[in-house]
């Protein structure tokens, strides 16, 4: 479904022109609605409301009775279609490997690459600080280090 829901639609439309698309019926057609995103303090501390994201979802089933399932971030009532449709299809035997091969695979790739070139993005502006101790405050706990201790030939 991550992978669905990430895909770009003109993925999608380009990979259901391949597919055979049973027909259908809508149990929820699509519709938009906003989400609370919420974050913690540190990645594990406490819960804040971050903000809103408008999210679409639909519900489908198909005539061979699969049910399928569509959540997309953003407003496009056809991908939340796209991704409901090819939910539905990759439960049915008749039809997953199809979508799998034709819809899928093509899709996991370019998320792939795009993670891939994003990475070496970032790798390319990233900065590593390092603190370095300095000198002066082991010298001022260590009285002879900075010469204040007893030299040879000092007269006692």
């Amino acid at each position: 479904m991550a992978t669905l829901a990430r895909a770009p639609l003109d993925m999608l439309e380009a990979g259901f022109k391949f597919l055979p698309v049973p027909g259908y019926t809508w149990l929820r057609r699509p519709e938009t609605g906003l989400y609370m995103v919420r974050g913690r303090v540190g990645g594990s501390g406490n819960r804040f409301n971050l903000g809103e994201v408008s999210v679409t979802r639909c519900v489908l089933r198909l005539h061979e009775h699969h049910v399928g399932i569509g959540y997309v971030l953003g407003r496009s009532h056809r991908h939340a279609e796209l991704t409901a449709l090819a939910d539905a299809m990759l439960q049915s035997e008749a039809h997953r490997k199809a979508v799998r091969n034709i819809l899928l695979a093509p899709i996991q790739r370019h998320l792939d690459d795009e993670r891939r070139r994003m990475a070496r993005k970032v790798a390319a502006t990233r900065v590593d600080f390092l603190t370095v101790a300095r000198e002066s405050s082991a010298l001022a706990t260590d009285p002879a280090a900075e010469g204040g201790g007893t030299h040879v030939g000092d007269a006692a």
